[in-house]
């Protein structure tokens, strides 16, 4: 039996002109998360990763808590998040402006759990992205890799709450609105672990913290 860890990337951008960046904190949560790992003695067998800058900037900041240099990471486009700007525009056309404030960050999730639904169900297609079955394949096959070509082994994957979310859904056989709550709750670096054989995954944790347990650390888990 092989264990998969599924990591989100740390704290991006979120409000700034381009998302796809780690912030400062972003950084240090990566890093933590892999000082935490290196304490334990924890190794991969395998590393794949999402395309994105934050996924490949989180891969980074793992690697250097770990204290290790490693090339072969596999890029997995299907684990790539979906355009939430999309998601949104295709339930409320009008441009969204930069949250400031608790009550528009609250009105920007509001749509947002309302636009992933509707895409979701079939009901809108967001300009620019694949529908919702094609995105499910996406972290489908990513799963059926892992089975098929990493038995027995220790597996980290580092994407996005889209992605994780739906592996969980998928693997639990939820609603798309269970996939939807599970989305939106995933905090940044959470470390997801299924346990896998070659023919199936089963889920072990969800969205837990182990590397920021502690009071030097309370300011450290974000959402977003």
């Amino acid at each position: 039996m092989g264990t998969l860890y599924l990591v989100r990337h740390g704290q991006a951008s979120f409000g700034a002109d381009d998302y796809d960046q780690l912030s400062e904190l972003g950084r240090r949560q990566a890093r933590r998360l892999g000082e935490y790992w290196r304490e334990r003695g924890m190794q991969f067998d395998a590393v794949i990763t999402g395309t994105l800058k934050r996924h490949r900037q989180t891969w980074e900041g793992i690697a250097e808590g770990l204290g290790l240099v490693r090339e072969d990471v596999l890029p997995w486009p299907g684990l790539n998040e979906y355009d939430a700007d999309a998601v949104i525009a295709a339930i409320h056309p009008e441009k969204l402006k930069k949250p400031d404030s608790p009550e528009m960050y609250r009105h920007h999730f509001r749509l947002l759990r309302d636009g992933l639904g509707a895409w979701m169900q079939g009901r809108t297609a967001p300009a620019g992205m694949p529908s919702y079955v094609d995105f499910l394949a996406g972290v489908t096959t990513a799963l059926d890799h892992v089975r098929g070509k990493h038995h027995g082994a220790r597996v980290l994957v580092v994407s996005s709450g889209g992605p994780i979310s739906t592996a969980v859904g998928h693997v639990l056989g939820t609603r798309p609105e269970t996939t939807v709550e599970l989305n939106l709750r995933i905090r940044n670096t959470a470390v997801t672990e299924f346990a896998f054989t070659p023919k199936r995954h089963m889920l072990v944790t969800y969205n837990t913290l182990p590397h920021l347990d502690g009071p030097a650390y309370e300011d450290w888990v974000t959402y977003a």
